[in-house]
């Protein structure tokens, strides 16, 4: 991993109040790069902020308020960083929710976890593409999960309108995020956007998504949270994947990274296997052209159609 200094470039990390998110902004930030933070509550953004401050007192660092669940929330957000900024080095698509026992909408009408783990990243990278482009070497990453695999696209109901199912749901909007990924590079590449897209997962990590994501599911749950140590790795090993994608010269378009121990579950930061229900172009084009109908939000078409 490259660890020179990047000269003041400016990174936008979501969900970074805690967990991997706090932990990938904690080590950028300590490699001299400028870092806006983004969470939903404000309070625990300041906590993050001044703790940051503590460890790191030279830190470029501030706090910006950003609801993933909220499409008005992430325009705002938007707005006022495309009005702040000339330019942005690298977007890590972070923050997210993990198995709420009942389905939940959010405020526009989307299945809670589809929403905030993906839409809300869809449409924020849309947004944020013309300051991306201004950069010299832009990358986005999109944080992932080894969920993904258990993963099904329902093109005919996105939302589990019919019959909703924890996990599944969670699995769908986690593999959205890695289709995401892959759809993005080929994308920029029609478009000549200039991008790097990359997508990372942390194995099973302690973050507050597994501490009070999935809720109270019973016997199965009492025993997850009891093996939780066993087989987890700390939050700051489970970012070190994100930041092999985010800052790596090694890493190629496209490209997805993982721990490389025992099925991607912990160990050192590497190439992970992307699966195949999330290598189909069809069903990335597909999904593409849904989420722009569900945000209302399209991209550029930057395509020479010579």
């Amino acid at each position: 991993m490259s660890t020179a200094n990047p000269d003041n470039r400016t990174a936008i990390i979501t969900g970074a109040t805690s967990g991997l998110g706090y932990e990938t902004a904690l080590k950028l930030a300590a490699t001299g790069w400028r870092v806006i933070l983004t969470g939903r509550n404000d309070q625990k953004g300041q906590q993050a902020l001044t703790l940051i401050k503590k460890q790191l007192p030279e830190a470029t660092i501030e706090y910006q308020h950003l609801d993933l669940s909220s499409l008005e929330s992430v325009k705002t957000f938007a707005s006022q960083i495309n009005e702040q900024q000339q330019t942005l080095d690298l977007l890590i698509n972070n923050a997210g929710v993990m198995s709420p026992p009942q389905r939940k909408l959010t405020v526009d009408g989307f299945e809670l976890q589809l929403g905030t783990n993906y839409l809300g990243h869809f449409a924020l990278t849309a947004l944020l593409l013309p300051l991306l482009r201004q950069a010299p070497a832009p990358r986005v990453v999109n944080v992932s999960s080894i969920a993904h695999r258990h993963g099904r696209i329902q093109l005919d109901d996105p939302n589990w309108e019919r019959r909703y199912r924890p996990f599944p749901a969670y699995a769908q909007s986690k593999l959205a995020m890695l289709i995401f990924a892959q759809e993005l590079q080929r994308r920029s590449a029609a478009n000549h956007w200039g991008l790097l897209s990359t997508a990372a997962h942390p194995g099973i990590a302690e973050t507050p998504l597994f501490s009070s994501g999935p809720g109270d599911q019973g016997v199965l749950n009492r025993l997850t949270q009891w093996a939780l140590p066993f087989i987890s790795q700390s939050a700051a090993a489970g970012a070190e994947p994100i930041l092999l994608a985010a800052l790596s010269d090694q890493a190629s378009p496209g490209g997805y990274y993982g721990p490389q121990g025992f099925r991607e579950i912990k160990g050192p930061a590497g190439v992970a296997v992307i699966s195949k229900n999330a290598r189909d172009p069809v069903t990335a084009a597909r999904l593409w052209e849904l989420s722009e109908q569900l945000t209302g939000i399209k991209w550029p078409d930057d395509s020479d159609p010579s």
